[in-house]
């Protein structure tokens, strides 16, 4: 992502780039160069505002994305009415520039949204290779017939029937920990359920994310210890943003809480125990971690949201409640964490960490007013603002604090990409599972003092939060 591959990819298509316009004919310079500018910076600003229309606003993206876009414009025309009377050599640059500029924007995107973190990476999700630890469920059931423990977990596509929520979504994964295969019947582990960010597949937290390797390592130095894990379809498909909510999008959190649960307690014989769940949830899936255990605190006990919003949204609150509610402002109200804590009272038994990139010294700014105006064009993974981050986590955490959640917020450096998810998810680890009772597993104290209670927070929602969720 941040390596040498950008940069050289960027200085080959600018070069072919340039030997393709050439210089040419007077006609060729006052007319068709022109056009084909043109068209370039027109398909920069339409998906300028096809971004800020769907409700993705956010931190500006970095401005080489916008160049490469219009770059791209600008070779296709340049090939289409450069073609008749050119040399070969010519329309072959002209034909090569259009991948070039094409793979240098998707570069630009990917180091805005910190989808890929190496090549590798993308070259896994391209092919669809096998995850790290992967089995089969033939191969667990042999396993734990025989107590063969492995030295590392393994990783289990399941199918999740969705005859509760009648939710359209794809195959889903379970990480067993060696622990897991140490009696017959298994012992009742205690389970985190894993939520992306918007646009995401359920193996992104495996593969960007890291998080096989850090859930090894972590039992590794506990003797086969550690919880188990479900990752899970909150969108259905890629760019479906439901927001973990129910609504025109689908059942979304009907699917998580009355689909995927049971499915663990039946099939993996995990424990029922509220106390023994928790949620971990990266960017939209920050903040659904939240909604979900403030909504179902009867099921879950324990949550990490790293980079989360204030609440589920779609765009401004208007747009939210259209695109995500269907204009139920009601339902909407049913959704909102904020509301849900002020409505349910005093909880017992639940904790949360808020994990905001940004510099621990914005970590204590406690705002009475979170502005929700978008703030420039970015994907909604896309490297918020911090200070809105804080503004969430400090509110949240708050009015959390004031009515009983144990919580704290944890900032440290970094961007809102999946690098910064992976190094807050491994950072919480051992407080999560030592707070939902692994095996060998000590509890570990929240870093720092909790958040204060806020005074009355007023909510000017504007626009949406930046970031890509």
């Amino acid at each position: 992502m941040h390596g040498w591959l950008p940069l050289t990819v960027q200085i080959v298509a600018g070069l072919v780039l340039v030997f393709a316009v050439g210089w040419r004919t007077r006609r060729w310079r006052l007319l068709w160069l022109p056009l084909a500018a043109i068209v370039g910076i027109a398909a920069a600003w339409f998906t300028q505002w096809s971004i800020a229309d769907d409700g993705l606003a956010g931190d500006p993206a970095p401005q080489q994305l916008w160049v490469w876009i219009a770059a791209t414009g600008l070779a296709v025309v340049v090939a289409v009415v450069g073609w008749r009377g050119t040399r070969w050599w010519r329309r072959g640059m002209s034909v090569l520039a259009i991948p070039l500029c094409g793979l240098a924007t998707a570069l630009m995107l990917n180091l805005w949204v910190g989808y890929f973190p190496t090549v590798q990476t993308a070259w896994n999700q391209v092919t669809a290779g096998p995850l790290p630890d992967q089995t089969d469920r033939a191969t667990v059931t042999a396993m734990v017939q025989q107590h063969a423990i492995p030295a590392k977990g393994t990783v289990v596509k399941v199918t999740i029937p969705s005859d509760a929520s009648h939710f359209a979504h794809r195959d889903e994964l379970v990480y067993l920990p060696p622990a897991y295969y140490a009696t017959n019947p298994p012992p009742k582990l205690p389970t985190v359920m894993m939520i992306g960010g918007e646009f995401n597949t359920p193996a992104d937290w495996l593969r960007a994310g890291n998080a096989i390797k850090t859930i090894d390592d972590f039992a590794a130095a506990h003797h086969g210890n550690a919880p188990v894990f479900v990752f899970v379809d909150s969108g259905g498909a890629f760019n479906n943003d439901t927001e973990c909510v129910n609504g025109p999008r689908g059942n979304a959190a009907d699917h998580l809480t009355k689909d995927v649960v049971p499915f663990l307690l039946s099939n993996f014989g995990v424990s029922a125990d509220r106390t023994n769940w928790g949620l971990v949830g990266w960017s939209m899936g920050g903040t659904c971690a939240v909604d979900l255990t403030t909504m179902h605190p009867d099921m879950f006990s324990t949550f990490e949201d790293i980079a989360g919003d204030l609440t589920p949204n779609s765009g401004t609150r208007t747009q939210t409640i259209s695109r995500l509610f269907g204009g139920d402002a009601a339902a909407y109200a049913n959704f909102d964490p904020a509301t849900v804590i002020t409505r349910h009272g005093p909880y017992q038994g639940v904790s949360g960490w808020f994990a905001i990139s940004g510099s621990p010294s914005a970590q204590r700014a406690t705002p009475t007013t979170i502005e929700t105006g978008a703030s420039g064009l970015g994907g909604r993974d896309a490297n918020p603002n911090p200070n809105d981050q804080t503004a969430a986590a400090n509110t949240l955490c708050g009015l959390g604090t004031a009515n009983g959640i144990n919580c704290s917020v944890v900032a440290q450096p970094g961007k809102h990409d999946w690098p910064f998810a992976a190094r807050a998810f491994a950072d919480a680890l051992p407080w999560l599972a030592g707070q939902i009772g692994t095996p060998g597993i000590p509890a570990v104290a929240l870093p720092g003092p909790p958040v204060p209670p806020p005074g009355p927070v007023t909510i000017a929602a504007a626009g949406r939060p930046p970031g890509v969720r």
